[in-house]
């Protein structure tokens, strides 16, 4: 049985990680923190998403510290980030610390928040990613291969739509999805993405990929890579309706993480497409 420790529940996604837990026959919440102040403090973290009570409260991160399972000495817990980049070096050290696994789904880092995951890795394992879908991991494995087929002749474009609370453009699944079109290229996305095109002047310029970010309303997530030649094209889209979807991913790798000592991965060796 792998124990989780969730960090934000408070939040939209956090509520979701609690609903995707109690799901789950081989995971189990051990721990769950919100902010200084909250009025969630000594909640139950069932009755937070409308269940019975489920036996754990919720409390302040320097109220918890995650110490050794009493049941199983060589076990703690996991700790799953969906917060916001800024307090990620704190969640970070605290796990390094207490030698607890994490899984980060955390956008908008960095260059030095990443270099910070590949430093921690080196102590305890994590699992990183933009989107914990499945489907958008099979899709990022089809884009890959149409660029290796359509990519040197086919003009490339990602469009991604969010919610209007959504911080970052584009989203890190879009730059995602941008990786692995590129890999696919053998170029560096760096040097060929288009992220705005306002006051350009011209044709489009040959061999980019090109960007489009939406936000409104309550949309939860699409993302949509377009290869268009003269006289065809072809449209790779995922949408989800439900944030717990990412979720139950995040669960999963939780579950996937429970015996690994250290290293960086991401969901392509969660679900096993590498």
């Amino acid at each position: 049985m792998t124990k989780v420790g969730i960090f934000g529940v408070n939040g939209r996604m956090g509520r979701k990680l609690v609903e995707a837990t109690l799901e789950f026959d081989n995971v189990s919440i051990g721990a769950a923190t919100v902010r200084e102040g909250s009025s969630l403090i000594n909640t139950d973290v069932g009755e937070l998403v409308g269940r019975e009570q489920y036996g754990v409260t919720i409390n302040t991160e320097s109220d918890y510290s995650a110490e050794k399972d009493q049941n199983q000495s060589k076990c703690s817990l996991v700790w799953i980030d969906f917060t916001l980049p800024e307090a990620l070096e704190a969640h970070v050290e605290m796990c390094r610390r207490n030698n607890s696994n994490m899984v980060i789904g955390v956008t908008g880092l960095s260059d030095e928040q990443k270099t910070l995951l590949e430093n921690a890795a080196q102590d305890i394992a994590i699992v990183y990613a933009t989107n914990f879908s499945t489907g958008v991991n099979l899709m990022n494995s089809l884009l890959r291969t149409a660029a290796k087929t359509m990519g040197t002749y086919a003009d490339i474009e990602i469009t991604e739509s969010h919610h209007r609370f959504k911080k970052d453009a584009p989203s890190g699944t879009a730059i995602t999805m941008g990786e692995f079109i590129s890999e696919g290229l053998g170029v560096n996305l760096s040097d060929v993405a288009e992220y705005d095109r306002n006051h350009i002047v011209g044709e489009r310029k040959a061999g980019s990929i090109g960007f489009s970010s939406l936000r409104a309303g309550d949309i939860v997530g699409e993302h949509t890579a377009l290869f268009a030649d003269i006289g065809e094209r072809l449209e790779i889209t995922h949408k989800a309706t439900d944030r717990l979807t990412f979720a139950k991913g995040a669960v999963r790798a939780a579950a996937w993480l429970g015996d690994k000592r250290k290293g960086l991965f991401d969901m392509q060796d969660v679900l096993g497409f590498k």
